[in-house]
């Protein structure tokens, strides 16, 4: 992962100064434990100034507006309250060559600041410190105590102190080629390490293009360095300089990540500010969807053992309450045949009542038969009783393994992140099992009531004849297709008691599917399910108004009627390499 270096930092204040300075801040909203978003309005725009201190991904630039969640931090509360209505009259860095930023606000602009946000860009040690007019530290995202830092406490109430400050020399433009190249060489050692020693506002992936851009190997000793590579690798050291100084800097996209700089560029971007900000939203989203899925998984795995666990024993009960019948002619044989007993047995023969055969029956020597009979009528009452009271159990486990086997369905096919629609739709799981019970998650509060609409697009296909089908991605959008969007000449696809998506074939007034897209959208819902790596599988298909919703039904269950099995291939949807989810 790239992080945000002194370069970029430099690049994206440039462009901050030019196009929002001065601006209005309307309001603070703060996304989770890292991220802030302040709401700016000048003369010509508004937008949202997004702020990070993730020890990974700290960053700030222009980004989309925040997710309409509940705020529930007492950092961005204090913001809105503190600096709401102000005006950003400055970005300023607070100290040469570092790698932090003070935000600076007034009444209005050409007024003394009377608030300080400093942004510290710093790793692990990335912060956001709001400090009044004295520079007395009001709030920070993440208070230091001395404990954990005798060199630089961060605490409300305490003055605020610049980070300490760096001991490597400053990068100058009057700087010779031979001081230079002497500062690098002076102790012999691979060209990389050797520049990120050297001098301040350096960064790894500011080394790696410009040794690269120049022809070099950042391993190489600087004792293998010819003159003129010497003089190669000077030349891209002044064109940063020079970039710094005047601020002409070229985002863009490169193989590795992106640059500011133009370095290795091999997509251009409109600006430091798009480029960063998609940077690292993919990067944290990626990030993200990765611990959730995992978090999912590993709760729906264990869920569904202890389920299947408990309707084992459930049918293991019922198993044995089969014996009820055999228990009540037992006892029928013996009060038919009182005469046969003698005390002291401990089995009998008696002849069937249907086939004559003879039966053995174990019997209790301290009981006589009339005894041995009742303790039979009673057992078989007792597992009579205990079916009765068993089924309703078992059936509400299965259909509670059927629901969570649908979940998991849906979680097979996210296997991987490709788009931010990947991550809301797990957001989107995520959140149907805390409304479920199924997860308890502390940052997500006020979601007691469901939303019934999915903020995700399903997966849309074409058939061979140009039909539209669209493919739900979890329960909440299954729901959604299938009673709400769905229309009266639709059809309806499911695979047969297998979990897997709903499936929806788009159909006209008086339009009717060749076969072939009939077999396409089956083809897709047995793609969408858990029996994916079958070569066939059973797929249903009827119209929207015979398919119903039972009252308590988990979301994505269903049930219905007058439908028609075609069989679906999944493994030619894998072929057809072409036909691939919009």
């Amino acid at each position: 992962m790239q992080p945000v270096d002194f370069t970029t930092l430099t690049a994206l204040c440039s462009e901050l100064r030019a196009a929002w300075l001065p601006a209005r801040v309307e309001q603070a909203f703060q996304r989770d434990r890292h991220t802030l978003y302040l709401a700016l309005r000048t003369l010509d725009a508004r937008g949202w100034l997004e702020i990070s201190w993730h020890p990974q991904a700290a960053h700030l630039c222009i980004s989309a507006p925040p997710p309409r969640t509940p705020d529930t931090f007492t950092f961005s509360q204090q913001l809105r309250h503190q600096i709401g209505g102000l005006a950003l009259v400055a970005i300023e860095a607070i100290a040469p060559w570092e790698r932090a930023i003070d935000l600076r606000f007034a009444r209005r602009p050409g007024e003394p600041a009377l608030w300080h946000f400093y942004i510290e860009i710093m790793g692990k040690y990335s912060n956001a410190i709001l400090a009044n007019q004295e520079n007395q530290i009001v709030t920070a995202a993440h208070q230091v105590s001395a404990q954990q830092s005798s060199v630089r406490p961060i605490q409300t109430g305490q003055p605020y102190e610049i980070p300490p400050a760096l001991t490597n020399p400053i990068p100058t433009l009057n700087e010779p080629l031979e001081r230079w190249r002497e500062r690098i060489s002076l102790v012999p050692g691979p060209l990389k390490k050797n520049l990120l020693k050297g001098y301040r506002g350096l960064s790894s992936a500011l080394i790696d293009s410009m040794i690269q851009i120049a022809g070099l190997d950042p391993h190489q000793s600087t004792e293998s360095v010819s003159e003129s590579e010497w003089q190669s690798l000077f030349q891209r050291w002044q064109e940063w300089l020079h970039t710094l100084e005047k601020g002409t800097f070229q985002p863009g996209w490169t193989a590795q990540g992106y640059t500011v700089l133009g370095w290795g560029m091999t997509r251009s971007a409109s600006s430091v500010q798009e480029v960063v900000h998609d940077y690292y939203t993919t990067y944290l989203d990626r990030q993200e969807f990765s611990q959730l899925r995992h978090q999912i998984s590993q709760k729906l795995s264990h869920a569904l053992e202890k389920l299947r666990i408990k309707a084992e024993g459930f049918r293991d009960r019922l198993q044995q309450s089969d014996q009820a019948d055999t228990y009540r002619e037992q006892a029928d044989l013996l009060m038919a045949h009182l005469h046969q007993w003698k005390p002291g047995m401990k089995t009998i023969d008696l002849p069937n009542f249907t086939t004559g055969d003879p039966i053995t029956i174990s019997l209790d020597p301290e009981k006589n038969a009339v005894q041995n009979a009742q303790s039979r009528y009673k057992r078989h009452q007792k597992l009579k009783r205990a079916r009765s009271a068993i089924e309703p159990l078992l059936a509400e486990v299965e259909a509670e393994i059927r629901y969570l086997e649908q979940v998991e369905a849906s979680l097979t096919e996210l296997a991987n992140y490709q788009t931010t629609a990947d991550l809301e739709t797990l957001q989107e799981i995520r959140d149907e099992l805390i409304q479920q019970g199924y997860l308890q998650d502390p940052e997500y509060r006020n979601r007691n009531t469901p939303k019934d609409n999915s903020s995700t697009e399903p997966y849309r296909y074409q058939t061979p004849n140009g039909l539209e089908v669209l493919v739900g991605r979890n329960n909440r959008q299954n729901d959604q297709l299938t009673f709400r969007t769905a229309g009266d000449y639709d059809l309806w696809f499911h695979t047969q008691e297998i979990p897997g998506s709903h499936v929806l074939l788009r159909l006209k007034p008086g339009e009717t599917p060749d076969p072939s897209d009939l077999q396409f959208a089956a083809d897709l819902a047995a793609y969408h399910s858990r029996a994916r790596q079958s070569e066939q599988v059973p797929v249903i298909y009827t119209e929207p108004k015979n398919v119903y919703k039972p009252k308590g039904a988990k979301p994505g269950m269903t049930v219905y009627k007058h439908e028609q099995v075609i069989w679906g291939q999944p493994q030619r949807v894998q072929r057809q390499s072409a036909q691939e989810p919009s």
